[in-house]
């Protein structure tokens, strides 16, 4: 057995209600290796029966169980046993993470027990340090408290890109708050769902109050539109995400959409061109660029466009691109066949288009196996082309040239994303400046600095809501106003 093996304990199962149980059909789906197209595991296809068993037992966790009735602090208990789990347990979460999405198994090790941990400890904190309840002096001058109260059942769509972060970013500000989860992982990388409904078990969490399903579009959209499911929170591409907000719309079903970007790296005429390129060159490595905030949109101006070209060429041109467990490699393959050839769709049409193309645009020589593509820069992009306007979710870059800082600036917001953005620059007050006229959930100085932690989200067709912080947990919450028959007394 290779020492990248990982083995599932129940890939034939589903875990609904506190137990694996099986499916209503026979129907499986293989789990394909991102960097040599082997099959890592097959697993249970959840169906439209499925969602109905998975979302009852955690509807009854809500209304009969006993989370919502604990208190905050006995919840946050749980959820720290889960992050010592999580942690425990990092090296399979890295595996499925690298062997599902193509990331670098050295990136994935380094990361992973932390990006999934952290969200737990965070919002078990808030226990203690947050205002669950309030003390207000009503209108008529009687008591009054407002209440913060769990929104009820979630139902929590996870991506293929990062999916165990992800699910942590998505389970941890549910769990404090008291709501019950359903967790529906991507066909693509169901493989962290699996390793946490292990631990939901290996704890004895209460029934119910996590549940995870694997299924594809119609069981997921049965999930979306099901009236027992009070909030869904979802990642993933943004016409996925206009297609629940219709759906939710329909029942005032609250939602929380974290979707696509077409990020901007404004680079002001002080900042070293060879610093730059380094940085953003960076972004093409982890994950080989299927990241939502990445900066693929390079504003310069156009008396430096040819240089910074030349820079990003010479960057990215240096990437390694190889097998992920290499620890050589610094860039791993794309997720799966269906975006290796979406990536390559967009190289061709940026050709057709007039982009001029500095480096990569082919598949590396010597990896036939696996889904890998060169990382590629492309120079003189019009902001309205094909590779201007679209998100690649792939290692491409798009360098537009700019005729002046207000220019830049246009250049910037000049998109239907607002997801992330970062301005280049070694003066402070020109970074303010600028910084605040892109209208970006996040605005980072002289890199990508997005913070889960603290706040992150985006404007326009980049989502709806926040997730981290007090901001994330609040999505989770209904509040209740309380009107008291007696004085208020300080």
């Amino acid at each position: 057995m290779s020492e990248h093996t990982l083995t599932l304990r129940h890939p034939d199962r589903l875990f609904i209600g506190g137990e694996w149980v099986a499916p209503s059909t026979g129907r499986t789906i293989p789990v394909i290796a991102s960097h040599d197209e082997s099959t890592v595991y097959t697993v249970a296809e959840g169906v439209e029966a499925d969602i109905e068993r998975a979302v009852a037992a955690a509807r009854t966790a809500f209304d009969e169980g006993p989370w919502p009735r604990l208190s905050h602090a006995e919840r946050a208990d749980w959820m720290r046993r889960i992050a010592d789990a999580f942690e425990a347990r990092s090296r399979e979460f890295a595996l499925t993470w690298t062997l599902e999405s193509g990331v670098l198994f050295s990136a994935a090790c380094e990361r992973i027990g932390g990006a999934m941990a952290r969200p737990f400890r965070i919002y078990a904190d808030y226990a203690e340090s947050f205002a669950w309840r309030e003390r207000h002096r009503h209108i008529s001058g009687m008591e009054a408290q407002l209440v913060r109260e769990p929104v009820g059942t979630v139902a929590a769509i996870v991506p293929w890109n990062g999916p165990g972060p992800l699910m942590a970013q998505k389970c941890a500000p549910a769990l404090i708050a008291g709501c019950t989860v359903v967790v529906k992982p991507s066909p693509e990388a169901p493989g962290a769902a699996y390793l946490f409904a292990e631990i939901c078990e290996d704890i004895g969490l209460p029934a119910g109050v996590i549940n995870v399903v694997m299924a594809d579009r119609a069981a997921s959209e049965a999930l979306v539109r099901h009236p027992g499911i009070d909030k869904i929170t979802f990642t993933g591409s943004t016409g996925a995400g206009r297609a629940i907000a219709s759906a939710s719309g329909e029942r005032i079903a609250r939602f929380t959409l974290e979707l696509g970007g077409k990020s901007p790296a404004v680079v002001l005429d002080d900042y070293d061109l060879d610093a730059a390129a380094q940085t953003i060159a960076a972004g093409c490595s982890f994950l080989t660029g299927q990241v939502c905030h990445s900066l693929t949109r390079v504003i310069v101006h156009k008396e430096r466009h040819d240089a910074m070209v030349a820079a990003l060429a010479k960057a990215v041109g240096a990437l390694k691109v190889g097998d992920p467990f290499d620890p050589a490699s610094t860039v791993g393959p794309l997720a799966t066949q269906r975006q290796r050839e979406a990536v390559e769709g967009f190289i061709a049409r940026a050709v057709e288009e007039g982009a001029q193309l500095a480096v990569g645009g082919t598949r590396p020589e010597g990896l036939d196996t696996g889904f890998y593509v060169t990382p590629t820069v492309f120079g003189n992009v019009r902001n309205d082309s094909t590779l201007g306007r679209q998100e690649v979710f792939g290692p491409v870059l798009a360098v537009i040239p700019a005729e002046n800082e207000a220019h830049a600036i246009q250049l910037a917001n000049d998109t239907i994303y607002g997801l992330n953005a970062s301005v280049f620059t070694h003066d402070p007050e020109a970074f303010g400046r600028v910084a605040a006229q892109i209208r970006a959930g996040t605005v980072g100085h002289n890199a990508s600095r997005t913070d889960a932690t603290i706040s992150f989200g985006g404007f326009k067709q980049s989502g709806l809501g926040r997730e981290g912080g007090i901001e994330g947990l609040m999505s989770f919450i209904e509040s209740k106003l309380i009107v008291l028959d007696r004085p208020y007394v300080d």
